[in-house]
């Protein structure tokens, strides 16, 4: 199982920082006893890990060695690996930067490195409907700022609407399973279509007028993009909460 997770972003929408974004402190995590900040992407190879993934790719641009430096100072229970995308062409092209090292017959997850999202098992549960495609969806409150996906009653996807002004749902896909054989199949579509493709969410709609089924599945409880200041201030207020209910509830059990 392989984890691809595209970070060669500029990250324009949270601009100036000292950092990539993807490794903006949000949380902390114990480093040898001692409470560290913890980087918004850390979150996410996590849950990777958890899920089973072994290898993960991180598609940085060329000016993120700080991503590099960062994951190179503990040790994972996975390989990480980078993948340069040397000018941003968008969501598809980074993706696919990871393609050559996907085998056919192995699980692709697939996250954005800039959110945080909970159930943390949602890519297990995914990668278990055994699905070509499957979407994991999350409900938000601004779903027009999103990827929209619109279903029918078996999950099967009907199509995503691309960050639509009132879409039909409030659900929207935060992260994807996919085969192996699928995740080339979307690569070999998106060569047919020139390139043109830039969200990932115009090139499942075209997968699915071709004949191909996408499936989707509302496993989501809770969705934050910390790629704004008030997604990053929302991220902070809610795993500080999280986290005093959780010392609380240790501190019940242990009385």
């Amino acid at each position: 199982m392989i984890g691809i997770i595209p970070a060669a972003g500029a990250g324009l929408r949270i601009q100036p920082l000292g950092c990539s974004k993807e490794l903006l402190p949000v949380g902390s995590r114990d480093v040898a006893g001692v409470e560290r900040p913890k980087a918004v992407s850390e979150y996410l190879v996590e849950r990777m890990i958890a899920a089973g993934a072994r290898q993960i790719c991180i598609v940085i641009s060329a000016e993120k060695s700080d991503i590099v430096r960062y994951f190179a100072e503990r040790d994972y229970a996975a390989e990480i690996f980078y993948a340069v995308q040397q000018r941003p062409r968008g969501l598809c092209d980074a993706l696919f930067r990871a393609e050559p090292f996907v085998r056919p017959g192995e699980q692709v997850l697939i996250g954005l490195p800039d959110t945080i999202w909970f159930p943390e098992n949602a890519f297990r549960t995914s990668v278990e409907q055994r699905q070509a495609v499957n979407l994991v969806l999350f409900p938000v409150e601004n779903p027009s700022a999103f990827d929209a996906v619109l279903c029918d009653e078996s999950g099967r996807v009907e199509r995503v609407e691309v960050k639509q002004p009132n879409p039909g749902t409030n659900w929207i896909w935060g992260a994807v399973t996919a085969s192996g054989r699928a995740f080339h199949s979307l690569r070999m579509l998106w060569e047919s279509r020139h390139r043109e493709d830039e969200y990932l969410g115009h090139l499942l709609n075209a997968y699915i007028a071709a004949g191909n089924p996408v499936h989707a599945t509302p496993l989501g409880e809770r969705y934050m993009d910390v790629g704004t200041m008030e997604g990053y201030r929302n991220a902070q207020d809610y795993l500080r909460a999280r986290s005093r209910d959780t010392g609380e509830q240790q501190k019940s059990s242990a009385a």
